[in-house]
């Protein structure tokens, strides 16, 4: 009886220990896309609980209605929660939002400087064939494909970047891609790249830090 006591108790201390670490990087009607743990991003629907025991109750374009650790928490895209901080271990870098509340860096790609604008809306990191060239980008020997803009479909070229580095983050073979379209000078800092973060929006900075 004794040992099976002590079992329990051992049990219930490191549940108790164990740190829900939720990520909110999509928002849709009923739905969002979630990490947890720094795991893979995942969607989940209303009412579904994952195998962690992170519920989503409702979600929207403005945020997802979350219970974890039997608390309800409201997230919008972004933001980040942690039952236990456990994130002075991992680099990160903190980005203040412009004028028109867009989030643009300098940062590297293989090792050359170049200057992002965050995009979630992006699949890929997108580099103009202006400043692939300059970066020393073959990139006509990438895969050609087509990708849907604002401005109608436009013809890119698939890429696996070696490293793409902001502030104190550095990513190695990140997929990405080059296109021609005219006057677009920036690079964009798309979910190759994003999906491997975590990123907590607070007031008008972006904090970006390393998942793997």
């Amino acid at each position: 009886m004794i040992s099976r006591w002590i079992l329990a108790f051992a049990g219930l201390a490191v549940a108790s220990a164990h740190a829900t670490d939720v990520n909110v990087i999509g928002l849709f009607t009923g739905k969002a896309v979630i990490v947890i743990d720094r795991g893979a991003p995942r969607t989940i629907s209303a009412g579904e609980t994952t195998a962690e025991g992170v519920k989503l109750i409702s979600a929207d374009s403005k945020g997802a209605v979350l219970e974890i650790d039997g608390k309800r928490q409201t997230l919008e895209m972004g933001q980040h929660f942690e039952s236990a901080a456990q994130t002075a271990s991992r680099t990160s870098v903190t980005l203040p939002a412009d004028s028109g509340g867009q989030f643009i860096a300098d940062g590297m790609v293989n090792g050359v400087h170049m200057r992002f604008m965050i995009d979630t809306g992006a699949t890929y990191v997108s580099i103009p064939a202006s400043e692939a060239a300059r970066l020393g980008i073959d990139f006509r020997k990438g895969k050609l494909a087509r990708s849907l803009t604002a401005n109608g479909p436009v013809e890119v070229y698939r890429v696996t970047l070696d490293s793409v580095t902001l502030g104190d983050v550095t990513l190695f073979n990140v997929e990405g891609v080059v296109h021609q379209s005219p006057g677009l000078n920036l690079g964009l800092l798309g979910m190759s790249f994003l999906g491997r973060m975590e990123m907590r929006r607070e007031g008008g900075s972006l904090t970006l830090i390393k998942r793997f």
